[in-house]
């Protein structure tokens, strides 16, 4: 088995490639055929692997129409990727990879909330965070919806949890624009768009006119069609268009949906929209096997159940190995038992309490084993919804270094459901796969089942062949769809023809050669012809680190990673990991090598490590982390001794810091970007930044010692405040969070030792490991005396240092972390928002006011604070939709200026669209890294509100 689908082109072939496909574009910037940017853009969250010969980011219907021209005179097909979380394969190629993503995020909201109109590369989560503030949301709710894409969501007909048949991406689509291969733009909301269609492209019109008569004239076609799309059916097109629509135009747009990229590029889409039901009462009702949970089912959903998920005796029991199970599972002595996970939802508290009342007979007839109340309480609602979807973490997380987490997908009649269940069941056993476990969408007849599978040995493929094959017979024979939701891809292809019959398959690929005549697009996907297409080119996951072997290479991170635009995101720093991997154990050294070099800058250097990362990972894996441990796996003992050097004399350091910067600003530009440059080019470029001159002069000294009477807390003023100084003259942050102290009557303490002490997080995220646990053992120890042995909270001005000094204990030894557990860390905006707002007078208020968190607030879970405090002094505060961590970090965005540059790119776009009043944050850094963006002065919340109440 290979591990790439294709070795590495010539280079005179790459720079061919290279070149015909830069003429494709406005920017030749945006083609690479370097082997590390293929190599990582391969890897999706499918089993497969395909290493491209080309990458290319398009930026227009017009790109994306002359790119597929020209692999078409290159001879190589073209996959079209967005979001990559798709799990059949779908979203890889060996030609030309067209990233349809990074230039495709725009949504414009129609008819206050009725209507959106979405571009491919938004995320669902991001469209609906869009519609939310009218009180709608999209139709289909995957569960990937913090990672897929609209274009995915297209390409596979996504559904969910909720929507059922009716409100999926098909039912839902309103309008599409779409490329077709031969480079034609047909957008179905023009009122012309059939005619126009008729005129460009003859022979397409008429040969789904032919289609649409010839399925509809057959009475066995016309039942295939509607019994299999009576169900959740995304395996291969959606011929269900041919009876549903009878304009060409029309009948290809819905063939657009669900056609996995084989059919055309879909540039724009406009969805009709659902309304967000936000009262909701939600139970766990355990019953004694599956038959009783499936006749369950009928009953719940006529008594108005929006949600009903299946979780089988299995996916029990493995909820029952959280640390911290739900009560309804806790002590269960789990045999053949089953539970459906229902859910009421109403548009108001009344209708939700008229709607559980009707429902209370039907819950109080069903045997259940541990009760049938309802809950409304959204924490235990969380927890509830935490153990179904936390059953991927728990399987995917503890599986054997080195497989493979699958996650398939099935429908089938409701009452042939519990048959299928058990029949599922008695597959595993057979097959040996002892952790398998179901679950899904009970009131869709949607089955999901996840096993772990190794890829490595030709007898590890031949059990699963052997169980895929069971697996088709038993759904089909139940007279079921062998992809419910996730789409045909590659790893169902070669049996679309036997779920449809070789007519249907005949129209299927009718449609192909209408579309694509030349197989352009994505071939292999969807139709296959090759009994055994879906056992070749699966992917290796060799083991490489404890910290990531258990990534699924789902890309839930790369939404929130901001160097996915500029560099690589998580899910590639750990693919790239694997493939040098590979590389070594196979002996080529030539593919090592430039993998490696590309590495030090491209995953590790270029990294914020703001480890936002781990909140969106399902296994939780930190690569923020890694990236870190990399760096300082790199230092030499003679660096970490100056680290450590540097750690002990740090109130000279930043006297130093403070000093040179104030200097810097009375000498010549260009000798300092000269000089600082030449530095950086004899080696100091992780140490030095090249002079720009937007960097802030030195600022104050941190607070002197104070030791009022009665302190409520110790105040640490961040030295980031002390090293840059504030927007403006007030003194910054910490001067104005004293102020509002004295004007709230609210003493606080400093230590005498602060102009030495920090929060460690310059060390950590440099990798001086040594100089880390010097600070942490200074700073902990001052604090130890100040709080009065963690009597007293200590509140940091600077939210990433608050968090940084959260973690100071994991580097010291058990016996201090245990020392030093009763300290507790306060920021700033939580301590004033909870105990100085209610004091302070009331503030004149700004009419309104761009507020940015930052990946501190979201990692302390303070958002809500700083949101309460940014409210307190402005009518109107306004979060913007694109926001993302500004990749600032520290000092990462003096150092590497084009990573914070396209982190914040499209924020500040946004922000510049509108004008306010004031702009503001919660750390020093990341107000920087803002007002370079934007061109507006961001400063620290408390300074605003400081201002406002004096």
């Amino acid at each position: 088995m290979s591990t790439t689908a294709v070795t590495p082109p010539a280079a005179d072939r790459a720079a061919g490639l290279a070149a015909l496909l830069a003429s494709c574009v406005g920017d030749p910037a945006r083609v690479s055929t370097e082997l590390p940017r293929r190599v990582a853009a391969a890897h999706d969250a499918s089993p497969y692997l395909f290493t491209p010969q080309a990458v290319v980011r398009a930026a227009s219907a017009a790109e994306v129409g002359a790119l597929m021209a020209g692999a078409r005179r290159a001879g190589l097909p073209v996959t079209l990727r967005s979001g990559g979380t798709s799990l059949a394969g779908q979203a890889g190629g060996d030609g030309i990879l067209v990233d349809v993503r990074s230039h495709w995020r725009t949504a414009t909201v129609l008819d206050d909330g009725l209507r959106i109109r979405l571009q491919p590369g938004l995320t669902v989560r991001q469209a609906n965070a869009r519609l939310a503030r009218f009180g709608r949301r999209l139709g289909p709710d995957p569960a990937s919806e913090s990672a897929c894409t609209i274009g995915g969501l297209v390409a596979n007909n996504s559904s969910g949890m909720n929507c059922g048949t009716q409100d999926n991406a098909y039912r839902t689509m309103e309008s599409l624009q779409f490329v077709l291969p031969s480079g034609t733009v047909v957008d179905t909301a023009a009122p012309d768009a059939d005619a126009a269609l008729r005129a460009r492209e003859p022979e397409l019109h008429a040969g789904l006119l032919r289609l649409r008569d010839r399925v509809r004239d057959s009475a066995a076609s016309r039942a295939t069609v509607e019994r299999l799309f009576a169900m959740k059916n995304t395996m291969g097109y959606g011929l269900n268009s041919l009876l549903d629509h009878s304009d060409p135009a029309d009948i290809l747009a819905h063939l657009m949906i669900g056609s996995e990229g084989t059919l055309g590029f879909v540039g724009e889409a406009v969805f009709r929209t659902v309304p967000l039901l936000p009262h909701t009462a939600t139970g766990l009702l355990v019953l004694p096997g599956l038959a009783e949970a499936t006749d369950a089912l009928p009953a719940l959903l006529a008594a108005g159940a929006r949600t009903a998920e299946l979780l089988d005796a299995a996916s029990l029991r493995v909820a029952q190995q959280s640390p911290d199970p739900v009560d309804e599972v806790r002590g269960l002595r789990v045999e053949r038992h089953s539970a459906l996970l229902v859910e009421f939802a109403e548009d108001s508290a009344e209708a939700l309490e008229e709607r559980v009342a009707a429902a209370q007979p039907v819950l109080d007839r069903l045997p259940a084993v541990t009760g049938t109340s309802l809950v409304r309480d959204p924490r235990v609602r969380a927890r509830l919804w935490h153990l179904r979807k936390g059953l991927y973490t728990a399987v995917a997380g503890a599986r054997r270094p080195g497989t493979t987490a699958l996650l398939e997908d099935i429908a089938v009649p409701m009452d042939r459901l519990t048959r299928t269940c058990e029949g599922l069941i008695g597959l595993f056993d057979r097959h040996g796969y002892q952790d398998a476990v179901i679950f899904g969408h009970a009131r869709d007849g949607n089955l999901h089942f996840m096993l772990t599978q190794d890829f490595d040995s030709a007898p590890e493929i031949d059990r699963y062949a052997r169980f895929t094959d069971a697996m088709v017979d038993l759904v089909l024979d139940a007279g079921g769809t062998l992809k419910a939701e996730h789409g045909t891809g590659r790893a169902m292809a070669p049996f679309v023809r036997r779920q449809y019959g070789d007519e249907l398959y005949d129209v299927m690929r009718e449609v192909k050669r209408l579309c694509d005549p030349h197989g352009v697009l994505n071939p292999g996907v969807l139709l296959e012809d090759d009994p055994a297409a879906h056992l070749s080119s699966l992917k290796s996951v060799p083991e490489v680190d404890p910290a990531v072997d258990a990534c699924v290479e789902c890309g839930y991170c790369e939404p929130v990673c901001p160097t996915a635009d500029a560099t690589t995101t998580p899910r590639q720093r750990i693919a790239l990991q694997r493939e040098i991997a590979l590389a070594t154990a196979a002996g080529d050294d030539d593919r090592r090598r430039a993998l490696e070099a590309d590495y030090a800058y491209a995953a590790v250097d270029s990294c914020a490590a703001d480890s936002l990362c781990v909140t969106a990972c399902p296994v939780t894996i930190d690569t923020g982390a890694v990236m870190k441990r990399l760096r300082a796996e790199r230092h030499t003992a003679t660096a970490q001794r100056a680290g450590n050097a540097t750690a002990r004399h740090w109130g000279t350091a930043v006297k130093g810091v403070r000093a040179a910067l104030n200097t810097a600003h009375v000498l010549p530009a260009p000798a300092l970007r000269a000089a600082t440059g030449a530095v950086r080019r004899l080696g100091a470029g992780e140490l030095v930044p090249t002079w720009a001159d937007d960097i802030p002069r030195g600022g104050p000294a941190r607070p002197a010692p104070r030791h009022p009477a009665q302190p409520r807390a110790v105040f640490f003023a961040a030295c980031i405040g002390s090293v840059f100084a504030a927007e403006g003259d007030t003194g910054g942050a910490s001067a104005a969070f004293l102020r509002l102290c004295e004007r709230a009557g609210v003493h606080v303490t400093v230590p005498d030792e602060l102009p030495g002490l920090c929060c460690g997080t310059p060390w950590q995220s440099k990798g001086y490991t040594d100089g880390h646990r010097t600070m942490a053992a200074l700073t902990l120890e001052a604090l130890w005396r100040a709080s009065d042995h963690g009597r007293l909270p200590v509140v940091c001005d600077a939210s990433s240092c608050t968090h940084g000094l959260e973690q100071l204990p994991d580097v010291l030894a058990e016996s201090d972390r245990a020392r030093f557990a009763a300290l507790r860390f306060v920021d700033s905006v939580v301590f004033t928002a909870e105990h100085l707002l209610p004091a302070l007078p009331e503030p004149r208020r700004l009419t309104s006011l761009a507020l940015h968190p930052t990946c501190s607030t979201v990692h302390l879970g303070i958002d809500g604070a700083l949101r309460t405090v940014a409210a307190a002094v402005s009518d109107a505060v306004t979060v913007p939709d694109t926001w993302g961590c500004c990749a600032f970090a520290g000092d990462r965005g003096l150092l590497h200026p084009e990573i914070t540059a396209s982190a914040t790119a499209a924020q500040a776009a946004e922000i510049n669209s509108g004008t306010y009043d004031a702009y503001a944050s919660c750390n020093r850094t990341c107000e920087m890294g803002m007002t370079r963006a934007t061109g507006r002065p961001y400063r620290h919340v408390l300074e605003l509100l400081d201002e406002a109440t004096a």
